[in-house]
């Protein structure tokens, strides 16, 4: 019995859809190096909100950190600390609030009477309003369920190609069993140590983010590099510092002045990342 011609060509515009999904993925160019913005723009904006992303986005850094934590209610919103006290006006554990409550609280008014009413952002509204050619640094406040439900959101909002997530190793193989696709930064025993970085090479890491001290081997970012592994660095806030690293082998230091950093990276002829950003669908 022969398929219909109508059948065959449905089913092959439908596999050629798929292919150029995957393919606008694979296609985005990446940077190679540059400024990541620790929580956002956090020295002017309030850190891990929508404001502090759009301001980093704003100013061109290549990598965006932040932190993903469980609510009561089993939803992934973004905050540091275990609980809400400091960048809230609200008070208790993020994970004995619901979305619902942690919506009503001010996240903004603490850094500035300019952001009050900023709110605590869902992952989902995270994800949904970045460029699609900068890294995201996706700092999990949580072990295996957190890192199962944020890999789902991810890969839902197309972001395999660009966003990592920096977790431990059960983090991580909880990740791999729901994508083996999503990328991992490995912060297991996070250091600056030849230990650390032969330990990420082993468990075949996408990332690392040494930390501590006041340099960094450029024998081990050279080791890094050559097994695939790109390099972060937790955290440079000084001039000197952030050349230094860049230096030594050092692809994304973390830091919280970005303007000031994104100035020393301009001097290293590394350009300000132009932000590429989705068609809107509304």
């Amino acid at each position: 019995m022969k398929t219909p011609r109508f059948t065959i060509l449905i089913l092959t515009i439908s596999f050629c859809l798929l292919d150029n999904a995957h393919a606008g993925e694979q296609d985005v160019r990446m940077p190679s190096r540059g400024i990541c913005a620790h929580r956002g723009a956090n020295d002017t904006h309030p850190e891990n909100t929508l404001a502090a992303f759009r301001e980093a986005n704003r100013l061109g850094v290549h990598m965006i950190e932040f932190d993903v934590a469980l609510t009561k209610d089993g939803r992934l919103v973004l905050m540091h600390d275990a609980t809400v006290d400091r960048t809230t006006d609200g008070s208790g554990r993020v994970s004995d609030l619901t979305l619902d409550e942690l919506k009503s609280l001010d996240a903004g008014s603490w850094k500035g009477a300019e952001f009050k009413g900023e709110r605590t952002p869902t992952l989902d509204e995270t994800l949904a309003m970045m460029p699609e050619n900068i890294w995201l640094n996706v700092h999990l406040k949580g072990s295996a369920e957190l890192a199962e439900k944020v890999t789902r959101r991810i890969v839902a909002h197309q972001r395999l190609h660009q966003a990592f997530l920096a977790c431990g190793s059960k983090a991580a193989l909880a990740a791999k069993q729901v994508d083996t696709r999503i990328k991992i930064c490995n912060m297991e025993r996070q250091a600056n140590t030849l230990q650390y970085v032969n330990e990420t090479i082993k468990m075949d890491a996408d990332f690392i983010q040494l930390l501590g001290g006041k340099s960094v081997d450029p024998a081990h970012t050279k080791r890094l590099r050559e097994q695939g592994v790109r390099i972060n660095y937790y955290g440079a806030n000084e001039a000197e510092k952030v050349r230094n690293l860049f230096d030594a082998g050092v692809e994304f230091p973390l830091v919280d002045r970005v303007e000031a950093m994104l100035k020393v990276a301009d001097k290293l002829m590394i350009e300000r990342l132009r932000p590429v950003y989705r068609p809107s669908t509304e």
